[in-house]
């Protein structure tokens, strides 16, 4: 690779205060040749309360026109220019434009480098009082009810915490959808408006935080929940499947459900335990 070419830096912004900005980022604001930026205003707004003045040439850079714009920078990545990358808020790329300039990039053997700093997913999970030594980041979810809801069983069985951004105005179905997939009693946390003025982050179950949002929410969100429990496996004998059955169903669960996730945990054809338990129920 040859560092005397072009340079893609990708630099974090702040989540909220202006003073979490990285030192670094002002230099790279400074002397940039290009600063692709997610919302031109918004990066005029940080320069001003940065006290930088930027000599490079500024073009707009998000979703509506990553496609058509990374084609550019990349030219100006290969012509030998240093283009800095921000977005609104936090690490570009990180569910905001970045991934197709990045993927660009490297597939041109162009040097792609970091300013780090300020993460909503990180400051959130740090916060949350759930586990943090494995966790894993799961964007936004689906906004169509059944697709979120299938995306939510899939993770039904992840260990490791999960962190998810969430607009608004979604929060309290998103919330009533991991209750109703992930279990009303799931430890998690909102975190809302992180290192603004009007923080908050509520911790509790599932449960009990849809209740909270169903008053409202507003701010930027980050959802943290905790991972799956290890369950217990159940012996594939006739008895042992049945009573587990019928266990689940004294929880609340519904007999279909308890069939296929006993049948899941025992390792068995869901209709074997269908059978043994509507037999059970048929014989004299």
């Amino acid at each position: 690779m040859d560092d005397t070419g072009g340079v893609l830096v990708l630099a974090a912004t702040p989540i909220g205060q202006v003073g979490d900005a990285p030192p670094r980022l002002v230099h790279e604001l400074a002397t940039a040749d290009v600063i692709a930026a997610e919302d031109t205003r918004r990066l005029k707004r940080l320069t001003t309360d940065l006290g930088v003045t930027l000599t490079g040439r500024v073009v707009s850079y998000f979703e509506g026109n990553e496609s058509a714009r990374t084609p550019v920078l990349l030219e100006s990545l290969l012509a030998g220019e240093r283009v800095l990358l921000v977005t609104d808020a936090g690490m570009p790329s990180v569910s905001d434009p970045g991934y197709r300039l990045v993927a660009a990039a490297v597939e041109h053997d162009v040097r792609v480098t970091a300013v780090p700093g300020p993460s909503a997913v990180l400051t959130a999970l740090a916060v949350s009082g759930l586990p943090v030594d494995r966790f894993c980041f799961e964007g936004f979810l689906p906004r169509k009810p059944g697709e979120r809801r299938r995306r939510l069983e899939d993770l039904a069985e992840e260990r490791r915490t999960m962190v998810f951004f969430e607009a608004p105005h979604r929060t309290e179905a998103t919330l009533a959808a991991m209750a109703e997939v992930l279990g009303s009693d799931r430890a998690a946390a909102v975190c809302r408006e992180l290192t603004k003025t009007h923080e908050e982050v509520r911790r509790g179950p599932l449960a009990e935080l849809v209740a909270w949002a169903a008053e409202g929410v507003r701010g930027e969100v980050t959802l943290v929940v905790a991972g799956a429990e290890p369950v217990a496996a159940i012996a594939n004998d006739p008895a042992s499947l049945r009573a587990a059955v019928a266990e689940l169903e004294a929880d609340g669960v519904r007999r279909k459900e308890a069939i296929v996730e006993v049948a899941r945990r025992a390792g068995v054809p869901k209709r074997e335990v269908y059978n043994l338990v509507h037999g059970a129920q048929e014989a004299p």
